[in-house]
């Protein structure tokens, strides 16, 4: 059990109590406590509860709450809770645009108690005719339920590499061949599937011992003696466990690892259905191509990717210089501006970018321009520390200003120019129609004080799909403006989409790999991000965080100039 673990016991918990119509007093109590427990940055397991309940906003009501929890691993209130609401109810809490309150009046007025009989009401037209709802929301409800649908039994990248790694620690122990293969080794942004390929000559004893974990169901009507098919108890993602002669374990990996369109290329799955090969180099050698990495394995651009480039162009970790897109305890951060640097300074890093929520988003404690000053001296004052040792670091002045609903950006020219850089954002008034998200992407875009266009579609990775844009416009926009895109690496967003990484790179647009990140450990989200950009083909001379602190401040001053 972790921190999140214990968050979500107590979210459920305040969504239920509102569901019940409990004390309103409790209610809102409680709620403002988890949300200073979400920015806490104590061990929910280890601290004292005198000391949690310290923490402002908690108090020892919540605080012994936690300690039931990390006590017994479980909250005998929300038993209670859960005990008096139907199943699948629960489910009705996924549903974008509707919270507990409504989702009790769904309930008692209509008698719904499922996503399934809530979709034939929205389809009726029943769910109109309640107080407060109209077809708006009607339409909206159905259209999440749908999306939720179609994306069930589907995972985000960092989930099923959690799920892989259980299940690569099972096997790998007793097993000498054991590879993660499938959506996973591809870095694909959205797992349908989590898939394995083991070698060895005994694929019973693989099976065996798959079926003595007992958090692994087996599917024993979709499995066979060479493939264990099932699922992680919980989990609706189909797990895959292929078992070959270890003399074809190189091969079969490499089948598992590349989609059907990029083995239909070049004779590849005929050559490799037709020899044993000791290495997937020998492979592409075979068919007179060079490597081609997993992550490019797509059947799209990569043969002709790898004519014009090498892989140790493509971006890595260890190519990064810098961090951009951060946030701190002056908006919706966990971490003060110090613990950010210096935690990015201990990682090795040249420089942070401080890029806290603008003031239009006061959901987030955006900064007025009173705040902006007290932050600005703050980063003074910390780089002129820096300046003294011997390794550069530096903080950069920035700010993730609000894109509004007209384009504009969030604060008047005097304020603008007062940052190094800034990442324009949309955050509110997502629905909107191609038409309107281009027009108010191109007028941030065209402002002269951006300098990154973040998270550019709005995306939420299985859960919101984003505003409709075109792509190729939006790219085209930044080129003729200078403006760099975003890759936001965490692993929600993904955003940039790297299907588009190639036509950003054809129009001489740079991608800056940020994580968005609202705590210090977020920076290792950058990971999500490198796969992503890598996939998409991104080399480290277009990665704009690739550039060094001296070669970044050159850059920002130039931009300033013009």
């Amino acid at each position: 059990m972790n921190n999140q673990d214990i968050l979500d016991i107590l979210e459920l918990t305040v969504k239920l109590l509102e569901l019940h119509d409990e004390n309103e007093f409790k209610i809102k109590n409680l709620s403002f406590a988890v949300r200073a427990l979400d920015k806490a940055t104590e061990d929910f397991i280890t601290t004292p509860v005198a000391q949690l309940a310290a923490i402002q906003g908690v108090g020892k009501s919540t605080a012994s709450k936690i300690e039931e929890i990390r006590t017994t691993g479980q909250l005998a209130e929300l038993n209670e809770l859960l005990n008096k609401t139907p199943e699948g109810i629960l489910e009705m809490f996924k549903i974008k645009g509707i919270g507990p309150k409504k989702v009790r009046m769904i309930w008692q007025e209509l008698g719904i108690t499922d996503t399934r009989e809530l979709l034939l009401a929205c389809e009726n037209g029943e769910v109109a005719k309640l107080k407060g709802f109209g077809d708006k929301i009607q339409e909206s409800i159905k259209q999440s339920i749908l999306y939720n649908q179609s994306n069930s039994g589907k995972l985000r990248m960092e989930k099923g590499q959690e799920i892989a790694d259980f299940i690569l620690d099972i096997l790998e122990p007793v097993f000498e061949h054991v590879q993660i293969v499938g959506d996973i080794r591809r870095k694909n942004e959205v797992v349908e599937s989590i898939q394995l390929v083991v070698g060895h000559d005994q694929p019973w004893e693989v099976q065996q011992l798959l079926n003595a974990t007992p958090t692994l169901q087996q599917n024993e009507k979709d499995s066979s003696p060479f493939t264990w098919r099932g699922n992680i108890e919980g989990k609706l993602i189909p797990i895959e466990v292929t078992i070959c002669p270890e003399k074809q374990f190189i091969n079969q990996g490499f089948i598992f690892s590349a989609s059907a369109k990029h083995l239909a290329k070049h004779h590849i799955y005929q050559t490799v259905q037709n020899q044993t090969f000791d290495s997937e180099e020998a492979i592409y050698a075979k068919v007179g191509i060079p490597y081609i990495i997993p992550e490019m394995r797509e059947g799209t651009f990569e043969f002709d990717w790898i004519q014009k480039h090498n892989n140790d162009q493509l971006v890595t970790w260890d190519s990064l210089k810098g961090i951009l897109h951060n946030h701190s305890t002056y908006s919706d951060g966990k971490n003060t501006l110090a613990e950010m640097a210096n935690y990015c300074r201990e990682l090795g890093f040249e420089y942070l970018g401080i890029a806290d929520h603008s003031k239009t988003a006061s959901y987030a404690r955006g900064l007025n321009e009173a705040r902006i000053a007290e932050q600005h001296a703050e980063i003074d004052q910390l780089n002129a520390q820096y300046a003294l040792e011997d390794k550069p670091f530096k903080i950069l002045k920035g700010i993730e200003s609000d894109i509004l609903g007209d384009g504009a950006l969030d604060y008047d020219e005097e304020i603008l120019k007062s940052f190094d850089y800034i990442v324009a954002s949309v955050h509110q008034n997502l629905k909107m129609t191609e038409e309107k998200a281009m027009y108010r992407l191109i007028k941030a875009i065209e402002n002269p004080y951006t300098t990154i266009l973040g998270h550019p579609t709005g995306r939420l990775l299985l859960s919101r799909a984003g505003y409709p844009v075109d792509h190729y416009k939006l790219i085209d926009a930044c080129a003729a403006n200078g403006v760099v895109i975003e890759i936001n690496a965490s692993p929600y967003r993904l955003d940039l989409d790297w299907r588009y990484i190639q036509y950003a790179l054809e129009k001489n647009v740079k991608l800056s790999i940020n994580p968005d990140a609202h705590e210090k450990e977020g920076y290792f989200d950058m990971h999500f991000g490198v796969a992503n950009a890598r996939k998409g083909g991104l080399t480290a001379d277009m990665t704009f965080n690739a550039l060094s602190l001296s070669e970044i401040e050159e850059y920002l001053s130039g931009r300033k100039k013009k």
